[in-house]
């Protein structure tokens, strides 16, 4: 690995099946990105279960569990055994009724660099996210690892530019996002493809906003709802993009370890020739702390 540059991978890969079985597609695809060169390699997310918040169900609380915890720990061994930096996805146990969408960040000893809790949590038809997860309380900072400063947010983040600025602010080297988001197949054609190029588009918004390269993992598969009535098609589409947007890599719906290579040098070049940091008027943005400006100011 050139110190210019650093090869990273996503794993897209299916998670409907027992969380043992999810979890072993997973670590192979930690093994398989390690032999391609990889030193970071990105997990959809909650990549160890099927897609539980399709529906409410008390139950779907079992899977939880604690960080660290048996799942950490099996991708902490993956870690250090290929020497890579791996980020995972965790349906993190807090407390009894207190749970998360945790993103960890398991450095190339395998120790725990950090974690991040998802900040924004979706409620729509499908994504009953907001019955499981709490919120999270950890703020946007980026978590340092053997490979740099990484910047890591989580799936419905992914639609917020203030996540990503924010992220950019506090020094990340690098947006990645693992997701898990996909079609309802009853939906026309034209609708699904324009709901997949809106969530590629906004991202390659944020890396050039912020003149960060930017890596999307996401899960693939149809995965049927819990009653049988309907299901979610996750769309895969995982890539991997540059500080202007530039298509580095790009995967279809298929399983896949998707590699890419990061030229490091490139932040430092974009934003000199486009220093959107330096010109932002910082006196000017109070209304971004309202949750909408229907009001005078006082």
């Amino acid at each position: 690995m050139s110190q210019d540059t650093l090869p990273i991978a996503l794993v897209q890969q299916r998670c409907d099946g027992a969380p043992e079985a999810n979890l072993a597609r997973s670590l192979d695809g930690i093994a398989e990105a390690a032999r391609a060169g990889a030193a970071l390699v990105v997990l959809p997310e909650l990549h160890r279960t099927p897609y539980f918040c399709q529906r409410e169900d008390v139950a779907a609380f079992d899977l939880a569990e604690p960080v660290p915890g048996p799942t950490t720990e099996r991708l902490a061994e993956a870690a250090r055994t290929h020497g890579v930096v791996v980020v995972a996805s965790v349906f993190e146990r807090r407390a009894p009724g207190l749970c998360h969408n945790t993103a960890v960040v398991l450095d190339r000893d395998g120790r725990i660099a950090g974690r991040y809790r998802k900040m924004h949590i979706p409620d729509d038809p499908g994504y009953h996210e907001k019955f499981y997860f709490t919120p999270g309380d950890l703020g946007f900072r980026p978590v340092d690892t053997a490979v740099g400063r990484l910047g890591v947010l989580v799936c419905w983040d992914q639609w917020y530019p203030e996540a990503a600025r924010l992220m950019a602010l506090a020094g990340a080297e690098l947006l990645l996002y693992p997701t898990a988001i996909g079609f309802d197949p009853a939906e026309p054609a034209d609708e699904q493809a324009r709901q997949l190029e809106a969530w590629r588009t906004v991202q390659r918004g944020h890396a050039v906003a912020n003149g960060l390269p930017l890596a999307a993992c996401n899960r693939t598969g149809f995965e049927p709802a819990p009653d049988g009535a309907g299901g979610i098609r996750f769309w895969g589409a995982s890539f991997v993009c540059g500080p202007q947007g530039e298509w580095l890599a790009s995967a279809g719906e298929e399983e896949t370890v998707l590699l890419a290579e990061i030229d490091r040098g490139r932040t430092e070049a974009v934003r000199r020739i486009w220093p959107f940091l330096r010109d932002r008027r910082i006196d000017a943005y109070a209304g971004l702390a309202r949750r909408y400006l229907d009001e005078p100011q006082p």
